[in-house]
């Protein structure tokens, strides 16, 4: 039987770049699969992206924050992981400075303090008046140098691999709402004309979720367990100390540390700022009981 002679099949062209048209190209964008020319490729991980993916304006594939590395609460991983507990240490040097080279009267306006003056004179200072903004201020302000010392010295070296663990969003959440708790345990338990102040409520709360990041890397928990025992033994011996911020930071610092890094991965965001949320509730409650009980 005689066969036909069967011609070359046509050649079939390759696709244009969809910046440059003119341009054919075999490359395609691992991402959108579009196809691109050698000007238009930019490198990636695996394969090339084309520039609208790789600045992420496509909607096409996973968004560019969904590939970088997290850490273990689910943050983004900063060039520098200590930047925060460095600009918190500077917040408070420039607040002890500042108290140091200003008249009391700046001092006075920063300490916690629930009202003042006392009975039988007409209060007109406090969280009681209205004066909500010294829950805050007292976290940052120190008057002796031993103080801040201790205190900073603490931060430097609870914050930093707490920093790094969490990411700067959720460690600064963490800080400023332990900071927070403590000072409305403060407000709630102290006498109303005791003035209190220091970054200790705060610095609690990294003790209380350095215990949940040495827990969550399994690691051994007996040098964090003494380190606290002394710390909490030093609160209840030492004269003029505020144990009620000591005891509310702790507190709050290691139920947030917790829920941010033994959240379960499908609901992280949800339970990490939820407890965040729950915590700060608490608090307003508490300084709207405490308020209502001096006025």
């Amino acid at each position: 039987m005689d066969h036909a002679a069967a011609g070359p099949p046509d050649a079939q062209s390759l696709p244009g770049c969809y910046r440059h048209p003119d341009r054919e190209t075999g490359i395609r964008c691992t991402r959108c699969e579009r196809p691109i020319c050698t000007d238009c490729m930019v490198n990636a991980s695996v394969g090339f992206h084309c520039p609208d993916c790789a600045a992420g304006r496509s909607g096409s594939g996973p968004a560019p924050a969904a590939s970088r590395p997290r850490t273990l609460a689910g943050g983004t991983i900063a060039a520098d992981p200590h930047l925060l507990t460095k600009i918190l240490i500077g917040i408070n040097a420039a607040v002890f400075i500042a108290v140091q080279a200003l008249p009391s009267s700046f001092l006075s306006d920063m300490v916690l303090i629930g009202r003042w003056p006392p009975a039988p004179f007409v209060p007109t200072e406090g969280v009681a008046e209205g004066e909500w903004y010294r829950l805050v201020t007292s976290m940052f302000t120190h008057e002796e140098i031993w103080h801040i010392g201790f205190n900073m010295i603490s931060l430097w070296f609870l914050g930093g691999p707490l920093e790094a663990a969490l990411g700067r969003a959720r460690y600064l959440t963490l800080y400023l709402v332990s900071g927070l708790a403590g000072s409305a345990l403060t407000y709630l338990l102290a006498s109303p004309t005791t003035a209190t102040l220091g970054a200790s409520g705060a610095v609690f709360g990294l003790f209380g979720a350095t215990a949940a990041l040495v827990r969550r890397l399994n690691a051994d928990m007996r040098p964090v367990v003494i380190l606290l025992a002394i710390n909490l033994v030093f609160t209840f011996t030492w004269a003029n100390i505020a144990w009620q911020a000591h005891i509310g930071g702790l507190v709050a610092g290691g139920m947030i540390g917790f829920a941010m890094l033994h959240a379960p991965r499908e609901r992280r965001t949800l339970v990490q700022y939820g407890t965040c949320a729950l915590v700060l509730v608490v608090i307003v409650g508490l300084t709207l009981l405490r308020s209502a009980q001096l006025t």
